[in-house]
């Protein structure tokens, strides 16, 4: 979605194009016996009430790592990411979106937050721009150099409820630029899923480098950077995580954050550890300047808990 890219002059949604060399899952697909699958439904928020979210906030257990393994590289710059190559709870939860829009093939990033269900911007689902809605997603999970576990665990969305269609054209529309993906397969239970939680200012906001974010942005891992040069499939193919950034403010509804992010990285989770789970606190948007300054901005939780009580 080239043209997301080109939002309002204060929005910037994070969602990379696609190069031809990253389009290879729609081209297997294309080459099997079977038909492509078909293009998943969309339906604009209010109340679902036939969508079941097993989830409901709480993680999966699975054998876990507290961070990636792999050496640190040094800091380039204010860059404070380093290569996801970890196979291993909970960073296997998190996988990359390819989809194909109404001017294109284009990037995100996802998390699992049940057994089918992934979680990440609504405007990776629908064009901000032209309000139209993807023909086609796929989610690659834990995607590394390129490569998942196994072919047979990429999923396809089968529906879609996102919670802004943009309508307003403002800074608004981004309180709730949140979506599910349905999956046409249950990987959460096999790569495990994360939950979340709406936590207090007094919690999140702060200098506290308690966070992380992973995403597969669209300028990461350049290989031909020293302690790079295995990861040869290229740029988006290999997620990078920042670890102990932090959210610095809220306002309006939304938070602000300073985990290093490009395009591509948008519905990366901002995650955190309470008492040995992993959960959610605020799901990377895009950035925007704020009185002169560029912020990262993140949505909060608390969107997603409105929208899951009406469920139940």
């Amino acid at each position: 979605m080239k043209s997301v890219l080109k939002s309002k002059q204060f929005i910037f949604p994070c969602v990379a194009t696609i190069g031809v060399a990253t389009l290879g899952i729609w081209a297997s697909v294309s080459a099997q016996t079977q038909s492509q699958p078909a293009p998943p439904s969309f339906t604009r928020v209010k109340n679902p009430t036939e969508f079941k979210l097993q989830g409901k906030g709480e993680p999966s257990v699975l054998n876990q790592s507290e961070e990636p393994p792999g050496n640190r590289r040094a800091i380039i710059g204010s860059d404070d990411r380093i290569p996801m190559t970890s196979r291993k709870y909970p960073w296997s939860a998190v996988g990359k979106i390819e989809g194909v829009g109404d001017d294109g093939s284009y990037s995100c990033t996802g998390t699992l937050i049940a057994e089918d269900i992934v979680l990440t911007n609504a405007h990776c689902v629908v064009n901000p721009d032209t309000r139209k809605v993807s023909k086609a997603i796929a989610f690659l999970p834990n995607l590394i150099n390129g490569v998942v576990r196994d072919q047979d665990d990429v999923a396809y969305a089968t529906s879609v409820y996102y919670g802004t269609d943009f309508k307003q054209g403002t800074l608004e529309d981004y309180v709730d630029d949140w979506a599910v993906l349905k999956l046409d397969k249950p990987i959460g239970r096999k790569y495990g899923y994360l939950g979340w939680k709406s936590l207090p200012s007094s919690t999140l906001v702060g200098d506290t480098k308690r966070f992380a974010l992973v995403g597969y942005s669209g300028d990461f891992p350049n290989p031909k950077k020293k302690g790079y040069e295995a990861l040869t499939a290229g740029e988006s193919m290999t997620a990078g995580v920042h670890l102990e950034c932090s959210i610095l403010r809220q306002k309006d509804s939304l938070s602000y954050h300073n985990c290093d992010t490009t395009g591509g990285a948008s519905g990366g989770a901002i995650i955190t550890n309470i008492d040995g789970k992993y959960y959610i606190v605020a799901l990377h948007s895009g950035w925007n300047k704020v009185n002169g300054l560029v912020l990262n901005r993140a949505v909060e939780m608390s969107r997603l808990d409105k929208w899951v009580r009406r469920n139940q």
